[in-house]
């Protein structure tokens, strides 16, 4: 099992690009069941789950190519199975995306329920309150979910649009749904739904598909139904830049007191996240497609709570939680969307983190002197701040489990020495 070897300290200097987003690489992938014509992608980031969705893919019937980097072909016209079995969804959430497509223009799915990171408990209620909203009939059986419209004489039974209220903002649920109403017979309205600006891209990759959405990016979308779908033609639909990925090396310059650009960003898809850079004293400048930090001064203490989008992202939490810990004063930060996702903090504490966990809440005291040592991440963005941590850490710092970071980051070691780090991939 690969962990990194990181010495410390170091100050990051460069720039660094980020890649597409896998938050919205991967629903479009499950969109591409939508239709019998191929879907071409740019700027698919090179991750294990990207891997995992394509394997899951190939295995329905679904041919998946790779002409060039970062582009994918995805033909959907030889569906030979409605399945997606336990081996594979067990290790990635996000499989649950192709439970819509396959109702909306197959009428039936047996899709497994879904595994990842070790978060909180993250259910798919909503997505199945909804899609019977629509006339799915469903049920869960021994750990799968048996969903199906019904058939009108020999004719694959078509979802009916109606309205949706989500009780809470879900941005998967809220792409199952737009997935499935598509294909939808009438108009289904979906309210209180994410406004990520990754369902935004699923929607504009709807639309280049003939779909008709409107809405996309607020609190309310309306999808028009359509018979057909078709592919995305002469032009490939280019994944919007990830930005998961560019807070978190924006975070890794502003902890090393460095200097870091991260160019194919949007800036305002981050702006709660800059804001905190900036009130923690970092220098950000924001041009064009790039986001610049400096942080040639001592941080201060800074208190975030995260928030559906554009709220600060949940996604950043435990980055910024890191960068606190050498912050001047106390911090504290509230975790509204997951029940369980502090499980860094103790990691962290080896280190030399003064951090406690109080309910949903981290409170962290600094700037406290990190000293390197073995730590284990328990998820994807755990495993970032304790590579963020294991930078200004003085000696060596062990990162285990990094099978979680090769998930949502695409040779983070190689950007990282790029920047000026010594980061060493070792078997751990």
């Amino acid at each position: 099992m690969d962990a990194f070897l990181i010495k410390g300290p170091v100050r990051l200097a460069g720039t660094v690009r980020a890649s597409g987003a896998k938050n919205a690489a991967l629903p479009a992938l499950a969109a591409s069941l939508l239709t019998d014509a191929p879907v071409t992608l740019d700027e698919v980031p090179d991750l294990a789950d990207v891997r995992t969705m394509a394997h899951l893919l190939g295995g329905m019937g679904v041919s998946v190519e790779r002409p060039a980097p970062g582009r994918m072909v995805l033909d959907a016209s030889r569906v030979t199975s409605t399945e997606a079995p336990y081996d594979l969804v067990r290790t990635m959430r996000a499989s649950i995306l192709v439970l819509g497509p396959l109702l909306a223009r197959f009428g039936e799915a047996r899709v497994s329920l879904p595994g990842g990171c070790a978060i909180g408990v993250r259910p798919v209620d909503l997505h199945l309150m909804a899609l019977e909203a629509m006339g799915a009939r469903i049920a869960v059986e021994k750990g799968y979910i048996h969903a199906h419209v019904s058939r009108v004489g020999r004719a694959t039974g078509r979802l009916t649009g109606t309205t949706i209220r989500f009780p809470t903002s879900t941005v998967t649920g809220t792409e199952n749904v737009l997935f499935a109403a598509a294909l939808a017979r009438g108009t289904t309205v979906i309210e209180n739904a994410a406004r990520e600006p990754e369902v935004a891209d699923s929607a504009l990759l709807l639309t280049r598909m003939g779909a008709r959405v409107t809405g996309a990016g607020t609190g309310t979308i309306t999808v028009e139904g359509v018979e057909r779908l078709s592919g995305t033609g002469a032009s490939p639909h280019e994944i919007v830049p990830d930005r998961i990925e560019a807070g978190t090396y924006l975070a890794a310059g502003a902890i090393t007191g460095g200097d870091v650009t991260v160019t194919h960003a949007r800036a305002r898809d981050l702006e709660t996240f800059l804001d905190a850079l900036r009130r923690a004293g970092a220098g950000v400048e924001a041009t064009g497609g790039a986001v610049r930090v400096s942080a040639s001064r001592e941080l201060e203490a800074v208190d975030i709570e995260t928030a559906p989008h554009p709220g600060f992202p949940t996604d950043l939490q435990a980055q910024f939680l890191a960068l606190m810990t050498q912050a001047q004063g106390t911090s504290r930060l509230v975790e509204t969307i997951f029940e369980n996702r502090f499980l860094h903090a103790v990691e962290l504490a080896r280190l030399g983190a003064d951090v406690r966990v109080e309910g949903r809440a981290a409170v962290v005291r600094g700037p406290a002197r990190l000293e390197g040592a073995p730590v284990t991440a328990s998820d994807l963005r755990a495993s970032a701040a304790l590579v963020l941590a294991g930078l200004v850490a003085w000696g060596e710092t062990r990162v285990r489990r990094i099978y979680h970071l090769d998930r949502g980051y695409a040779a983070m070691d190689e950007r990282l020495r790029a920047l000026g780090a010594s980061v060493e991939r070792i078997d751990g």
